[in-house]
């Protein structure tokens, strides 16, 4: 049943549109207040409608502006219907609205030909060759998605950013590889580096490239451009026969793994520790541990720097609305048959947060309009999915996201319960401000867990754009609060109020911290892995499919 829904639960959903329609059906305000609405339609201040699929000129005219009048209506209506009912349970109440938004979506007329006048006018002004386009678009998708193993099929627009040959380009070697991940350590850019190495451990959802993509938006080149001795981890691409995995393995063979490694490159030099995302995560859970009084031994953390990484997931945003018991359990029975949650299942559960931008209108633009998407470096990273093994995916949302062990004292390394107050030295924590994976409120959370010096950044932009961020990139912004540690504890809406907005990139800013918090004289390159290196940079579990 699981593999049939794709992991979500019909058992969920059903007991979520039972108790919004059960306190619905005895709600007679909220009733009334439905029946009695007013149909306004919303518009901008220049009188068009507001959303923005149906803001060109054409949507402007007749039938066609009284289709997405009436979509409006409709959507509007929804919207109060499925929200703001007492007695619904919030979690339920988000199940439905966010259902009742993706099925109006679906049906939205600007996904037909027959009611959307920009498809019609292409159409004619080509000819009718933006519809035949369009259908041989959605042919080579069909057929790359349907092909059996070894046939030769069309390779996707973003098929020519491949790691180590477009992308993946900071030279560096192999230093140490086991059956997890590999640690490439990059070559170093300036005479003279900090004493302090770098070590970033990306996320396993994806591949580490993110970080190191095209030369000129390459955090890695970035850093060793700056005099920092880069390490990067690159983790395997598991299958079923990693099915028995856990969070405790990817502490103890990655991030220890490698802070032991990086270490003795450096002859013992502390470390600046960087996390993104779930290694993010990860990194606060091994810095807690090490900050124990009886912690492990892995060297010495110079600072803690967390990307879009969440340590309190009880507001997770909207990935919430797939943490429950219900779907929990569906989607551990799809990872126990497999033995692992495949990439595109997993990238599925991302679309449907935005499936407006990312499936609809991507699907209007490429089989309607004929138009395909420009590739590049980061779309191509996007689609380069890896697998969860069973039990990490189980072990993280279940203790994670549906318990939050880790901020409330409960989550356990090498049978001890560990507490984020334990993690030492200075902290620099970056949200970005779209961000749907890890909502910049939630990860800064940390401030009411942590009372180390933290520093924090709001970078503009999502979860990928607003870290990939270098400078010179146009229309980038963030919010930093220069004068953080007096006053106590400010709320997230209060840090927004008093932070100043500055223009560019906050890479220059973090690397200005990173130097701050480094020694003050600059020593000479560490060799690469002391002479013993096992290949150049990028290594092999990048290229696992």
């Amino acid at each position: 049943m699981a593999k049939l829904t794709g992991g979500v639960s019909p058992i969920g959903m059903g007991l979520a549109f039972m108790d919004w329609a059960c306190h619905l059906a005895t709600s007679p305000g909220k009733q009334m207040e439905l029946l009695m609405q007013t149909y306004a339609v919303p518009v901008t201040a220049d009188g068009k409608l507001a959303d923005g699929r149906f803001s060109g000129p054409d949507w402007q005219h007749w039938p066609y502006q009284q289709y997405a009048q009436n979509f409006l209506q409709c959507q509007q209506f929804w919207e109060q219907a499925t929200t703001g009912i007492r007695g619904v349970a919030p979690h339920h109440s988000q199940v439905v609205n966010f259902t009742a938004r993706q099925l109006l979506d679906m049906m939205a007329p600007s996904n037909f030909l027959a009611t959307n006048p920009e498809v019609q006018r292409a159409a004619v002004e080509s000819g009718g060759r933006s519809l035949a386009d369009g259908a041989l678009n959605w042919r080579k998708d069909v057929c790359r998605k349907l092909a059996p193993p070894g046939m030769a099929v069309p390779e996707p627009a973003d098929a020519s950013y491949r790691p180590g040959v477009e992308v993946a380009l900071t030279p560096g070697v192999v230093v140490f590889r086991n059956e997890l991940m590999e640690l490439i350590q990059y070559q170093p850019q300036t005479p003279t580096v900090y004493r302090e190495p770098v070590l970033i451990m990306p996320s396993w959802i994806m591949k580490y490239y993110i970080l190191d993509l095209s030369p000129e938006n390459s955090m890695v080149r970035y850093l060793v451009e700056q005099g920092h001795t880069v390490f990067m981890v690159s983790w395997h691409n598991p299958g079923a026969a990693e099915r028995n995995l856990g969070m405790d393995d990817y502490l103890q063979r990655g991030l220890y793994a490698a802070l032991d490694q990086v270490t003795a490159i450096c002859q013992q030099a502390p470390v600046h520790t960087v996390g993104y995302c779930l290694g993010g995560t990860l990194l606060a859970i091994g810095a807690a541990a090490l900050g124990a009084p009886s912690g492990p031994k892995h060297g010495t953390l110079a600072s803690v720097t967390l990307l879009a990484a969440q340590t309190d997931f009880s507001e997770p945003g909207e990935l919430g609305l797939f943490i429950d018991d219900s779907e929990l359990a569906f989607l551990d029975a799809l990872m126990w048959k497999q033995g692992y949650l495949d990439g595109d299942q997993m990238a599925a559960s991302f679309q449907l947060l935005h499936a407006r931008d990312l499936v609809w209108s991507r699907m209007m633009r490429e089989y309607l309009l004929g138009q395909r998407s420009a590739p590049n470096d980061l779309m191509a990273w996007n689609a380069d999915a890896t697998r969860l093994p069973f039990r990490m995916h189980s072990e993280y949302l279940h203790g994670l996201f549906l318990r939050n062990d880790l901020a409330e004292g409960r989550y356990q390394v090498g049978g001890q319960p560990i507490a984020l107050a334990d993690m030492a030295g200075p902290l620099f924590v970056v949200g970005t401000e779209r961000d749907h994976v890890s909502p910049w409120r939630s990860v800064y959370k940390l401030h009411l867990l942590s009372p180390a010096a933290i520093d924090f950044v709001l970078a503009s932009g999502g979860h990928n754009a607003g870290i990939v961020s270098e400078p010179g990139h146009a229309h980038r912004s963030y919010r930093r609060l220069a004068d953080a540690a007096p006053g106590g504890y400010r709320s997230p809406d209060q840090w927004l109020a008093q932070s100043e907005l500055v223009e560019g990139s906050w890479w220059p800013c973090w690397q200005q911290w990173l130097a701050q918090h480094s020694a003050s004289k600059r020593v000479k390159p560490p060799a690469l892995g002391q002479g013993q290196t096992l290949g150049a940079a990028p290594g092999h579990f990048v290229l696992d499919a």
